[in-house]
């Protein structure tokens, strides 16, 4: 068996009902199938085979899907791999058939210049380890919304001439850090898309923007999560002392009168703008690695002790995939 490119027809057709309990969430299977439409056809999507996999007898046994992405470090990019939503049916567990596929995804994506993968680990990591993956810090924090400052930030929700103020917030903040993954305007595209949909669990988005004159020197994305009493906050940046100084009192302002404001633990830079909070590993979405080319490997051997020890995450739930 090889690994091979899964038409979307094909997809929808064998894999999606097989995976929508999994990751269906509040959906419904149609918003589910909509949603994998969407995405597969956008620009992101389009940029390679979305969907790969293995048959056996014509049948799909195991899939993936295959994401695109850059690793900025230091000047260098390294061209990334992302791998989501692996899945083998049920009745044909047991078999490796997901090693096999993951295995021969690897070996390809080296072969076609592809300097790393990356995946988020939905289950326990040691099956990615036996692969030559490395576990990466993947924690959630969660803040009392009283603990922000309440005063007025000046926040204003977004208009859509502020996304290029908020790409250029974003990459002033991200400039401080060692390595990250790198927002293209294709990948700010799919971002901006996935956060302008109307949520399917009936969450309330929030994106609020703070301007001085016509630059943007902090902003907020989020979610009010009602029956969770949260403010799910999603992404955040900030140009500036006066715009580090103002992002609680925003996040403050996102939350509105929920108790308590949840994230990903942000990374280096952003973490420092927030309190302390209580912080926990997450059970789901652990993100790992795996270096495939010598770039790489000299890359993970640089970075490996700052980002395993720092008390700040290497990634932010934007780039989840």
């Amino acid at each position: 068996m090889r690994v091979e490119p899964i038409a979307a027809d094909a997809y929808v057709r064998e894999v999606l009902p097989e995976t929508f309990a999994l990751w269906g969430g509040r959906r419904t299977f149609e918003r589910y199938v909509t949603d994998f439409r969407e995405l597969a056809e956008s620009a992101y999507g389009r940029r390679r085979h979305f969907t790969v996999g293995l048959r056996e007898n014509g049948r799909i046994v195991c899939s993936c899907k295959n994401y695109a992405r850059d690793i900025r470090w230091q000047g260098v990019t390294l061209r990334a791999t992302g791998i989501g939503a692996v899945f083998t049916p049920p009745a044909l567990r047991g078999r490796g058939l997901a090693s096999v596929m993951l295995g021969a995804l690897l070996d390809s994506e080296r072969d076609a210049g592809r300097d790393v993968a990356f995946l988020y680990s939905d289950i326990h990591p040691a099956f990615y380890e036996r692969l030559g993956f490395h576990e990466l810090p993947s924690r959630l924090l969660s803040l009392r919304a009283a603990s922000l400052d309440g005063s007025r930030a000046g926040g204003t929700p977004f208009e859509n001439g502020d996304w290029a103020g908020v790409r250029k917030c974003f990459e002033a903040l991200d400039s401080e850090r060692t390595w990250s993954f790198r927002r293209t305007p294709v990948v700010w595209n799919w971002m901006r898309r996935s956060w302008n949909e109307t949520p399917a669990d009936g969450s309330q988005p929030v994106h609020l923007v703070v301007r001085r004159g016509r630059s943007v020197i902090a902003y907020a994305i989020g979610r009010r999560v009602l029956r969770q009493d949260s403010f799910v906050l999603d992404d955040f940046a900030f140009d500036g002392s006066e715009g580090r100084a103002l992002l609680p009192a925003l996040v403050r302002a996102g939350a509105g009168d929920l108790a308590r404001v949840r994230a990903w633990l942000p990374p280096p830079a952003a973490r420092e703008a927030l309190p302390r909070g209580s912080v926990r590993a997450r059970k789901d979405a652990v993100l790992m690695v795996v270096p495939l080319t010598q770039l790489a490997r000299s890359w993970w051997k640089a970075v490996k002790e700052e980002t395993l020890t720092n008390a700040a995450d290497p990634c932010w739930s934007a780039d989840h995939i």
